[in-house]
């Protein structure tokens, strides 16, 4: 399977990581915030255990050092966790990195780190956070795309299910989904849809 999946999660409880697991879903990304150590590794182990038996890969946002001792495979960090975290002991625990990027400045930053994929966002307006940057828009994914090369380049930002076609065919290698699932009357449905149009398009 590619790292990461087409469809890409990212949720803030074990419990949807659970739910999403039990879904199909490849890649799910464990994003919570305002935890401290202790809370981190706790979650990063809870989150770890029940995607066992599952084909999941658990993305764990930010707590780089609970990934490392919670035996995590995967890891994505913000622009400003990235100035904290320690990228050798990242790379000698043997984890992935992904990295958000927001503009031009944010992309060097990120590719200096040699990461295995670049987010770009937000491609749209997202109503989850307030965002100093304003949405980058589809042609902008093309573009980006053309600058990493090989490098998975990752979609997030107000993205639904019926932008997809058009973010695939832009050059993006992978959709990061967060309202479109969680915010859903039918989240199970939706789950199936995005994982069913992979299915169409492999």
């Amino acid at each position: 399977m590619p790292y990461p999946d087409k469809f890409y999660p990212v949720v803030d409880t074990v419990a949807w990581v659970a739910r999403l697991a039990l879904l199909g879903a490849g890649t799910i990304q464990l994003r919570a915030k305002d935890l401290n150590d202790s809370e981190a590794l706790q979650m990063v182990t809870d989150a770890l255990e029940v995607i066992k038996g599952t084909q999941a890969k658990l993305v764990v946002n930010d707590y780089w050092r609970a990934a490392i001792v919670a035996g995590a495979k995967h890891l994505h960090l913000g622009q400003e966790d990235l100035v904290d975290a320690d990228l050798a002991a990242i790379r000698e625990a043997g984890l992935t990195l992904g990295i958000s990027t927001h503009d031009d400045e944010e992309l060097a930053t990120a590719l200096r780190a040699e990461p295995d994929y670049i987010a770009l966002g937000p491609i749209f307006p997202t109503t989850l956070k307030s965002m100093r940057f304003a949405p980058q828009g589809i042609p902008k994914i093309t573009e980006w795309k053309k600058r990493i090369g090989a490098i998975p380049l990752v979609a997030i930002g107000g993205i639904k299910l019926e932008q997809a076609a058009a973010i695939y065919a832009a050059g993006a290698d992978s959709i990061a989904v967060v309202s479109d699932v969680t915010q859903n009357p039918d989240p199970d449905a939706r789950v199936r849809a995005w994982l069913g149009l992979h299915v169409e398009a492999a």
